[in-house]
């Protein structure tokens, strides 16, 4: 990897970046170049992030850019980085991410004339065991999907493509041809250089102070040489984004730093050529790529070392000591890999920052706390091979509203202030590093920060394990294919149906929006598709729709008083339907929107004999007859008061939700189980809930729904108030789509010839096959206990279909509409003459 070539920056003093071809005349100044008084957009960070940003913003046209740095360009983890793009990444925005950004470094060095130094070199990813390679080919079907070239390979296969690899041990490999090594430093150099001549202005030595902002929003930003009006600032400070983000005090990130280690050899007796393929060999926590002849190998151990929890300074970056004694296991694995690599000599042990996430997504897009504050950080040791492509999806964020791809595994808003605790952080990192590297099989958690299954903070039961069944050991056999959980699941499944089961949904998002008036009901029906202008106590379900169409948010809101509201959405969409609200809201002091979260404990009471345990706890009827489906009463249950019963359960079922105020829950919940006993009634978790949601269709916020997802492609035309003259947000382009009809259609599989004790399961992201062509994947999967087969939703066109599990294709047949033991052959007709007319338009 050559070394940083920012030679225009080099003993310069602080102020403007210079191409090379000003230094001379910059040498020759003795004062710095005053900052501009003003500018559209101030970017914090000149590492290959924040030069990225800068680069993408200037081509969409944007003029007045000032890119700080508080050093020099790209001496910070940029002039570290190990110099890898790979598309090997676990979700499919990072995969699209990596691709662009390995295009646009191909391409950079003939649009500015500066060397880059990328060489295509390929990749092997390597298998030693049969769980790694189902992997890899999970993550191979994913790739064909989105036209990435990709082979699965066999161990004598990756002898002839890496001549030092010890196959022995090797089961199979993934080789990606298209994968490239590049100087980190000189590619940060070309995107500035770029950046330069579309005309950004790039400061060095220039210190961030503090983010001013008014009414919410930014109207400045303050450094250590003067104040710059602007009505943006981008924080791409990488180990520093800390800093800006604490001086701006509406705004905070959760990411936290930890040393990475990776060696430089000297030359090789026979010097490894530049076009080696970089080896990935993720069972040995290693990776290695060819430098100068010799290996570049770093890895992600089991124990890192967090650092920086109080912040950090440039110095401390410089100052980063080797520690040989940690880095031994994966000197270790890198011999026994590449056993011809003992007889190297090593030139230097390299230890830099990397900073990292609670989930291992990096963090985009504007902060919920400030309108014009957007972030990009929090890489998880991909920035090279992420920057380019987040610098364009965050920059058509800025332009356009929107990127025009789905970034919400990446929004910042996907998190919420439980995530920013710095003791939480620091021991997320410490479990976040070595999963980067580690085997995920199917509906893993994280172990740190809460001891069940994990959402947005919140812990939430999977299942419930009968007496005589061992957790640990359950943990233990997590697999591709039938999991052990399958029959206690199932036995939940089979009470919700036949009895009464309770599910603690407690994390699910609650607001309560009031007015005076009717400022309540006019906010609501202008941000939802479906009519809220409904009787007290009703329930309505509705989207929550941007200018596209497409669903924001999918909530379920009760109107409570005339002009009270209460709004239940996804636990995942805390922030951001906090933030669409607030983005949305009139400057009114009459009109009041508050989140009550944390004031409710919910149950879920699933099933035919709910009513009955409602009924002796309440002393009313809960009959269909005088409580009707999708309504809402206030109500005692037990001892307690004001508790909001809802005749709806999120799955299909009969039951009741109980919102209970905290204070309340425990007594509410014991009185529930008790009075159940007769009934037959048990704890249930979400997987038994995802199996009920979709056998009946319910498509889910954030795995089946999205930002480009509209009403009328998932077949709920029938929520959006097209019989009004209300013109809500996404009527104009829903009006235009139903006149130009769909493309596609939201639809379910179900998998035919598929054994489920024998073959491997669809889980999610699955291609699908329509008549032989790739056309699209899974967006979620869940086995039917009362199908008895494995159900896949996704968004196609008309035709036969295939699903793709890990390379094997199995048939399955299309529904536009859930089955029900009841009407299945009276819909069986009705779903054929659908399919039939259906022509994809």
């Amino acid at each position: 990897m050559a070394c940083c070539v920012l030679i225009s920056v080099v003993g310069l003093p602080r102020g403007i970046w210079s191409s090379p071809r000003r230094l001379a005349s910059a040498v020759e100044t003795t004062q710095p170049i005053p900052l501009p008084s003003q500018a559209r957009v101030v970017i914090c960070g000149g590492g290959i992030v924040g030069t990225s940003v800068a680069y993408h913003l200037a081509k969409l046209g944007w003029t007045e850019i000032v890119l700080l740095e508080q050093g020099r360009l790209g001496a910070g983890t940029t002039r570290l980085c190990a110099g890898i793009v790979s598309v090997a990444k676990p979700i499919s925005i990072e995969c699209k991410m990596a691709d662009y950004s390995n295009s646009l470094y191909e391409h950079l060095e003939e649009e500015t004339g500066v060397k880059t130094g990328y060489v295509k070199t390929g990749s092997l990813c390597l298998a030693q065991n049969q769980d790694r390679f189902l992997s890899l080919k999970r993550l191979a079907s994913r790739l064909n999907v989105m036209g990435i070239p990709c082979n699965v390979i066999k161990p004598k296969e990756v002898s002839k493509l890496h001549p030092l690899v010890n196959i022995h041990d090797l089961v199979g490999a993934l080789h990606l041809p298209g994968d490239a090594v590049v100087s980190p430093p000189d590619v940060n150099h070309a995107l500035a250089t770029a950046a330069a001549r579309h005309g950004v202005q790039i400061h060095e030595r220039t210190t961030v102070n503090h983010v001013m902002m008014e009414k919410g929003h930014v109207t400045a930003v303050e450094t250590d040489r003067g104040a710059i009006e602007c009505e943006y600032f981008v924080n791409c400070a990488g180990q520093v984004t800390l800093y800006p983000l604490r001086v701006c005090t509406k705004v905070s990130v959760p990411l936290h730093g930890c040393e990475h280690f990776y060696l430089l050899s000297k030359p090789l007796p026979e010097p490894l050529q530049p076009s080696t393929p970089v080896v990935m060999d993720m069972d040995g926590r290693i990776y290695v790529r060819a430098w100068q002849g010799g290996v570049l190998s770093g890895g992600f151990e089991k124990n890192p070392k967090p650092i920086f929890t109080e912040g950090r300074n440039q110095l401390e970056i410089q100052t980063m000591q080797e520690d040989w004694d940690h880095f031994e296991p994966m000197l270790s694995a890198l011999l026994r890999r590449m056993p011809e690599l003992e007889v190297c000599e090593i030139q230097q042990l390299v230890n830099c920052p990397e900073s990292f996430t609670p989930d291992m997504r990096c963090l985009m897009g504007e902060t919920p706390g400030v309108h014009g504050y957007f972030v990009l950080a929090g890489m998880n040791a991909s920035g090279l091979a992420f920057a380019g492509g987040a610098g364009k999806y965050l920059a058509e964020w800025m332009t356009y509203g929107y990127p025009t791809a789905n970034v919400w595994p990446l929004d910042i808003k996907r998190f919420g202030n439980l995530q920013s605790s710095r003791t939480f952080l620091r021991h997320r990192v410490m479990e976040v590093m070595p999963l980067l590297y580690n085997l995920k099989v199917p509906r893993w958690d994280f172990q740190t920060g809460r001891q069940w299954m994990e959402k947005h903070g919140f812990e939430r039961a999977k299942y419930f394990i009968p007496a005589g069944k061992d957790l640990l050991s359950l943990d233990a056999s997590k697999t591709f294919y039938k999991p052990d959980w399958f029959d206690i699941v199932g036995a939940e499944v089979k009470c919700c149906k036949e009895a009464v089961c309770v599910i603690d949904m407690s994390s699910f998002t609650k607001f309560e929006l009031t007015s005076t008036d009717d400022q309540a009901l006019a906010l609501l029906q202008h941000l939802c598709a479906n009519d809220l202008d409904v009787p007290v106590g009703h329930i309505v379900h509705t989207g929550m729709l941007n200018e596209r169409g497409g669903y924001e948010n999918d909530c379920s809101v009760v109107r409570v008083k005339k002009n009270s509201f209460f709004i239940i959405s996804p636990t995942d969409q805390q922030v951001h339907c906090w933030s669409w609200l607030k983005k949305h809201m009139p400057d009114d002091p009459q009109l009041h929107l508050e989140d009550v979260s944390w004031k409710y404990t919910a149950l879920n009471l699933i099933g035919p004999r709910a009513m009955d345990v409602l009924g002796e706890l309440s002393y009313v009827s809960m009959t269909p007859e005088h409580f009707p489906s999708l309504f809402c009463k206030e109500m005692s249950v037990g001892y307690a008061n004001g508790i909001r019963v809802m005749s709806m359960t999120h799955t299909g079922e009969p039951g009741f939700m109980l919102y209970i105020p905290i204070e309340y829950a425990l007594h509410v919940y014991n009185e529930v189980m008790s009075v159940g006993q007769k009934y037959g009634i048990r704890n249930a978790g979400y997987y038994a809930l995802r199996s009920l949601r979709i056998e009946k269709f319910f498509a889910f916020w954030g795995q089946d729904l999205d930002p480009f997802t509209t009403p009328l492609e998932c077949g709920r035309e029938f929520r959006v108030k097209f019989d009004t003259d209300i013109d809500f947000l996404g009527r104009a382009s829903l009006l235009h789509q139903r006149q130009e009809g769909v493309s596609r259609r939201f639809i379910m599989l179900v998998l035919e010839d598929h054994d489920t004790e024998l073959d491997l399961w669809p889980w999610w992201g699955e291609p699908i096959y329509r008549n032989g062509e790739l056309c699209g994947t899974t967006t979620s999967s869940a086995y039917s206990y009362t199908l008895e087969r494995h159900v896949c939703l996704d968004f196609i066109n008309r035709g036969d279909y295939e699903v793709d599990i890990a390379g094997q294709r199995y048939p399955a047949k299309a529904k536009l509409y859930p089955f029900s033991s009841l009407f299945a052959q009276q819909r069986r007709l009705k779903d054929e003459m659908e399919l039939s007319n259906f022509q994809g338009k």
